[in-house]
């Protein structure tokens, strides 16, 4: 008998919406040579956070609107991401998202990344 594998399925560790948007806005920003440093442990810091400019603000090649984006400013927000592994807090100059953090999956980075229009 063969056993078929369980598909994962989106947020595994029950992280709540604004915690989910923060990762995602970190997944992203982690994709991109200007805002991101790879280090040997696999692990990706983040030293340069965006700043919103009217309801929106760029993400890589990717815009967010700013209402998605509390969670950048929260240190609450960053505790609990930390706690489960998913990232490395310097709250609120840098970030480290470990690989854990890269690889978890949201379910929601379609609904809060846009493609960019300038």
């Amino acid at each position: 008998m063969t056993q078929t594998a369980v598909p994962t399925r989106p947020n595994p560790l029950k992280l709540n919406p604004l915690q989910l948007k923060t990762l995602v806005l970190f997944q992203e920003l982690a994709r991109h040579p200007e805002t991101a440093t790879r280090l040997d442990s696999g692990e990706v810091f983040l030293s340069r956070l965006p700043t919103p400019h009217g309801n929106h603000f760029h993400v890589g090649h990717k815009v967010a609107l700013s209402k998605d984006a509390t969670g950048l400013a929260n240190r609450a927000v960053w505790t609990v991401l930390e706690r489960k592994g998913l990232i490395k807090s310097s709250f609120p100059l840098a970030v480290t998202v470990t690989p854990d953090g890269l690889a978890y999956d949201s379910g929601i980075a379609d609904s809060i990344l846009h493609g960019s229009d300038h």
